[in-house]
């Protein structure tokens, strides 16, 4: 992320929930938030990748196409990612790297719990200045800003009033592939930390590919490069190692192929993102 402006991946792939929202095939998608939680350029983005007929040009048929396809991919990340949140239907909801995550706004199961919402304080502060038009369906919302490379993510949460000592549910969203091995290492000790027994962490990361390769070339230039990479069994070892054990760890094409064939036929090409659920021992 570059510094001074909020993160170019959490306005991507909020484009792509926004594209999704209404036209999709899966009947568990819906997110109303997301045209609302965008900058202008990026609600023009999605009004024009939504408009009809569809647009003349190859360049323009073609970029409208990719949006299309990033949509399907972030319908079945996010339905695998809700259904693991109303499964453990815990009474804290940490997440982290928050990006323009609507969960708080939108999640009818979450009307009993408090939701904690991470992320860079530049991040934050563009999000909460357009979030102020959005009714929340939590029962309680609080931001919390930290900065990673200087702030004590343990220190934020306490002083945020986390409560360690009851489950929480921890989503770890579009974030680890961004953090090198040692970042992932010393956030998955302070996870530990904070959490209780019957805890849940539902993280997405990538596994290694030549895929992640080529797009990493785009991502290094929006300023987040792509920083680690763990097949399924490094993943349940590195959390074994903190106490959470894999219940679940699927690739994004193998999720798609239990929603709708259009959804598995978009996410052909995506076997390498993974998510994996884990429960706190």
């Amino acid at each position: 992320m570059k510094p001074g402006r909020a993160s170019r991946t959490a306005e991507i792939v909020c484009i792509a929930r926004a594209v999704a929202h209404g036209t999709t095939s899966v009947a568990r998608f819906a997110d109303p938030t997301a045209l609302a939680l965008l900058p202008e350029e990026g609600r023009a983005i999605v009004a024009a990748v939504r408009a009809e007929p569809a647009p003349k040009g190859l360049r323009a048929r073609a970029q409208r196409l990719h949006h299309r396809r990033r949509a399907s991919m972030m319908v079945a990340r996010t339905v695998a990612i809700d259904d693991a949140i109303r499964e453990a239907a815990h009474s804290q909801l940490v997440i982290l790297g928050a990006g323009l995550d609507g969960r708080a706004w939108r999640m009818p199961e979450l009307r009993d719990a408090v939701v904690f919402e991470v992320d860079h304080p530049d991040s934050q502060r563009d999000k909460r200045a357009r979030a102020g038009a959005l009714s929340p369906m939590a029962r309680e919302i609080r931001f919390v800003s930290v900065d990673f490379e200087r702030d004590s993510l343990d220190a934020a949460l306490e002083k945020a009033g986390h409560d360690a000592s009851i489950p929480t549910t921890w989503v770890w969203e579009g974030v680890v592939m961004y953090l090198t091995p040692k970042d992932v290492e010393a956030t998955l000790a302070v996870l530990a930390r904070r959490s209780a027994p019957g805890s849940r962490l539902v993280v997405a990361y990538h596994s290694p590919a030549f895929i992640s390769t080529v797009v990493g070339v785009f991502l290094r230039w929006l300023g987040e490069p792509l920083r680690s990479a763990y097949t399924a069994d490094s993943m349940r070892g590195l959390l074994a190692r903190h106490g959470f054990a894999v219940q679940r760890d699927d690739d994004l094409h193998a999720i798609g192929v239990a929603l709708t064939d259009d959804i598995a036929r978009a996410t052909t090409v995506l076997r390498h993102m993974r998510i994996a659920t884990a429960d706190r021992r």
